[in-house]
């Protein structure tokens, strides 16, 4: 399975780092579930989702590590995206990066993910 990606806050992803586990932002928590994307999918959930937004990490996860409760749902326009019906433990993390903001407010994902 390859790697899906979160995009975080950078003081809520240290502060679960502190903690060992990462329980979600406001939006996985009201769904519950943590919204993870593909790396197809990637591009569009920045500029939808975090346009304007400052101080953000691109967590990447392999999804192999996650188990059964790593589901793959319909959302948006019928596309399967990755959902975790759990918390995510910060060991299964591959690696953390920071993300620039683009001219037009979106984060810029690096040029290597899809």
């Amino acid at each position: 399975m390859p790697l899906i990606y979160k995009i975080c806050p950078d003081s809520l992803w240290r502060a679960a780092e502190a903690e060992g586990r990462f329980d979600g932002a406001a939006i996985d928590l009201s769904d519950g579930y943590i919204h993870f994307s593909t790396g197809d999918q990637l591009r569009e959930t920045a500029a939808k989702h975090f346009a304007g937004q400052r101080d953000l990490l691109l967590i990447a996860v392999d999804g192999n590590k996650l188990g059964e409760a790593l589901r793959y749902e319909p959302s948006r326009g019928g596309a399967l995206f990755p959902h975790l019906y759990a918390s995510l433990g910060t060991r299964d993390v591959r690696w953390v990066v920071p993300l620039a903001q683009g001219p037009d407010g979106s984060p810029v994902i690096p040029e290597d993910i899809a």
